[in-house]
Parts: structure tokens; sequence; C-alpha cells
């Protein structure tokens, strides 16, 4: 009997680690989102036209902000969207979506590892 009650104490004190890991889910949530974001900034960056000083490559602007309890991954650069997108006179080049699509699961892995530990 003994037994039976120290599996249901075990039981008990994981739960409420896992609980007291969930109360902030932006923790959680924070941890997937640097990971994509790394991930983006390793991407390769093709050849730019441009020669300037002080010009940084689109893949080097990747960068995150939380909004309430929410995440958003973007660039920061305003033409960000237009080169992952497209535009009428331009064809999509995609990047941020086949980066997230790729490895979303290791993503998934590791924030579920973090509400466990």
């Amino acid at each position: 009997m003994s037994e039976l009650y120290n599996g249901f104490q075990d039981l008990m004190e994981d739960l409420e680690k896992i609980i007291s890991n969930v109360e902030k889910p932006e923790k959680i949530l924070e941890i997937g989102v640097k990971e994509f974001t790394q991930n983006l900034k390793k991407l390769p960056k093709p050849m730019s036209q441009i020669r300037k000083s002080g010009y940084t490559h689109l893949i080097r602007t990747f960068a995150y902000r939380q909004k309430g309890k929410e995440f958003e991954v973007g660039w920061g650069k305003y033409y960000g969207p237009m080169v992952e997108n497209g535009t009428v006179k331009m064809n999509a080049r995609p990047h941020l979506k086949p980066c997230w699509e790729k490895n979303k699961e290791k993503y998934y892995s590791k924030m579920i590892k973090e509400i466990f530990n």
C-alpha cells in the first residue's frame, strides 16, 4: 500500500513542477522563438548588389519581439515581407516559412522539454 502512496506522491510532485513551468507560457514560447531566430540568422546570405557602407543584409536583421503574450518574428527591414511573399514585379523568394516548416518539430521538442524540466 505504501508503494501506491509513493507513486501518487511522485505524480503530484511531477504535476506541480509542470504546472509551475507552464504558469508563464511566454517563457516557454520564447525558447522556441529564440531558436527559430538563430536558425534564420544562419541562412545563406546571397550576394547583394549594394556596396555602400552601413548596409546590413536582410538575413542579419531577423529579430523577435514580445507583444502581450505572443511573439512576433520578422525582419528589421521594411522590405522583408516583399522578398518573402513577392510583389507584382518580383517573384517570392521565401526563406522564413521554409525554415519554420523544416525545423518546427525541433522547436516544439525544445519547448516541451522545458515544460518537463
